[in-house]
C-alpha cells in the first residue's frame, strides 16, 4: 500500500466529470498505483475515483443560486484542504467549475504553498474577462481543449506570463462522425434541475404545436432523477411525459440514439459539442432567471454561447436564448433546420477536422502522469 500515490481532483458538474473520467481511466491504465480522491460524479467513480463529495451536491445554475450556496462551498473547501493535509497529497487537479475551483486554489496555496496544482479545462476567461488571469497564471500547469482557447492565451502570454498546453480535444477520441440522418428529433434538457425546469414547458408546447404534429421526438435523460425534475416542471398542467404519444423517453447514450435522429434541440452545454462531433445538427437553447440573464449580459463578452460556434467563429448551430427560447421561434427554427441540416453536417465535418486526430487522451494522460510522478523522482 505504501506505493499508492493519492491525487486530489475537483470538478463541479457532469461535463467536468465526463472529462475527468476519461483522464482517470487513461492514467490508471498506465499506472494503477495512482489513486484519485475528491469531488467527482458517477462517471469518474465508475473508472475508479474515490468520492469525497458527489457533484450532485453542486447543482447550481447562475449567480443567484451560487450565492445561496456560498457557505456550503466555503465549508467544503476547508474540509477538502484538511483531507489533502491529512493524506499527504501533493498534487491537485482542478477541472472547470471556476467559481469554486479558483477560490479553492487560493485557499490551498495560502495554507499549503508547496502543493502542485494543475488546471485541466480552466475557466472561460475569454468569456468572463481577463481578471482571472492573475490567478490562473499561478497554477503549475494549465491545459485547454480548444484551439481558439490556445490562440487566445497565446495572444496575451507575454503580458500574463501564462503558457497553456493544448494537445487537441479529447472528445474526438470518443465520438464517431456520421453523415447519416434519421427521422426523429432528439431533445436534451440538460443536467441541472433549474435548466431542465426552463426547458421542459417550452418543449412540451413544441411537441403539441400544429407545425410539429407529424414529428417524432426522443427525449434523452442522463438518469431517472432528471426525468423527475422534468415531470415536476409540468406537474401543474397534469401532463405525464411518459404518456405523450409522439415522445419517447430514453436513457440511452448519445451514440446509441444519434443515427435515429435528424437533428437535436439541446440546452447549451458540453452536450451540444458532443453532438457536433457525431455530425448531428443542433438547435441550441438556453433560459435562466431574469436576474441571472441581466448579470450575464453585463459581464459575458462573447458572440456565441455554443462551443461549436465559438470554435468556428461563426454561427453553425442556431441559438435561441432567454426570451427568444419560446415555442413560436423554436418551431420556426425547426422548419429552417429541416432545409439546412445536410449543409450543417458538412460544416461539422470541417470543424471536426480542425480539432486534430485521435490519440489526444493518450497525450494528455502522459503529460499529467509525468507531472503527478515528478515529485516522487526528486
Amino acid at each position: 500500500m505504501n506505493n499508492i500515490k493519492k491525487v486530489f481532483v475537483s470538478c463541479g458538474e457532469m461535463s467536468g466529470d465526463l472529462h475527468l473520467s476519461y483522464i482517470i481511466e487513461e492514467i490508471r491504465k498506465k499506472d494503477p498505483n495512482i489513486s484519485f480522491y475528491g469531488v467527482v460524479g458517477d462517471k469518474s467513480i465508475a473508472v475508479g475515483a474515490n468520492k469525497i463529495t458527489h457533484i450532485k451536491n453542486n447543482d447550481i445554475m447562475g449567480f443567484v443560486e451560487a450565492l445561496k450556496k456560498y457557505k456550503y462551498f466555503k465549508q467544503k473547501a476547508l474540509e477538502y484542504m484538511e483531507y489533502i493535509k491529512n493524506n499527504n497529497i501533493d498534487t491537485v487537479i482542478f477541472v472547470d467549475f471556476g467559481g469554486f475551483n479558483l477560490r479553492f486554489f487560493k485557499l490551498l496555496k495560502k495554507n499549503i504553498p508547496s502543493i502542485k496544482t494543475i488546471y485541466y479545462i480552466p475557466p472561460k476567461i475569454w468569456a468572463w474577462g481577463k481578471k482571472r488571469i492573475e490567478t490562473i497564471k499561478k497554477f503549475d500547469d494549465v491545459i485547454v481543449i480548444f484551439p481558439f482557447e490556445k490562440e487566445y492565451f497565446d495572444k496575451i502570454e507575454k503580458k500574463s506570463g501564462l503558457n497553456v498546453k493544448y494537445f487537441g480535444n479529447p472528445l474526438v477520441d470518443k465520438y464517431r462522425f456520421s453523415q447519416k440522418l434519421g427521422k426523429k428529433i432528439m431533445l436534451l434538457p440538460g443536467s441541472r434541475k433549474q435548466e431542465i425546469g426552463k426547458f421542459i414547458p417550452v418543449i412540451v408546447d413544441l411537441i403539441g404545436n400544429e407545425k410539429m404534429k407529424n414529428e417524432k421526438f426522443i427525449m434523452k435523460f442522463a438518469d431517472k432523477s432528471h426525468l423527475e425534475y422534468a415531470q415536476n416542471a409540468v406537474k401543474n398542467s397534469n401532463i405525464n411525459l411518459t404518456e405523450i404519444k409522439n415522445l419517447e423517453i430514453s436513457f440511452d447514450s448519445i451514440e446509441a440514439l444519434r443515427d435515429k435522429c435528424k437533428y437535436a434541440v439541446a440546452t447549451s452545454g458540453t452536450v451540444t459539442f458532443e453532438l457536433s462531433l457525431t455530425g448531428l445538427p443542433v438547435i441550441t437553447v438556453y433560459k435562466t432567471s431574469a436576474v441571472n440573464a441581466f448579470i450575464a449580459r453585463k459581464i459575458v463578452k462573447i458572440k456565441y454561447i455554443t462551443l461549436t460556434n465559438l470554435n468556428a467563429d461563426k454561427e453553425i448551430f442556431p441559438e435561441l436564448l432567454q426570451e427568444d427560447f419560446n415555442v413560436e421561434k423554436l418551431s420556426e427554427q425547426c422548419q429552417i433546420m429541416e432545409k439546412q441540416k445536410e449543409k450543417i453536417v458538412e460544416e461539422l465535418k470541417k470543424e471536426r477536422e480542425k480539432l486534430g486526430g485521435n490519440g489526444v487522451l493518450g497525450k494528455i494522460s502522459d503529460y499529467l502522469l509525468e507531472k503527478i510522478t515528478d515529485s516522487d523522482r526528486k
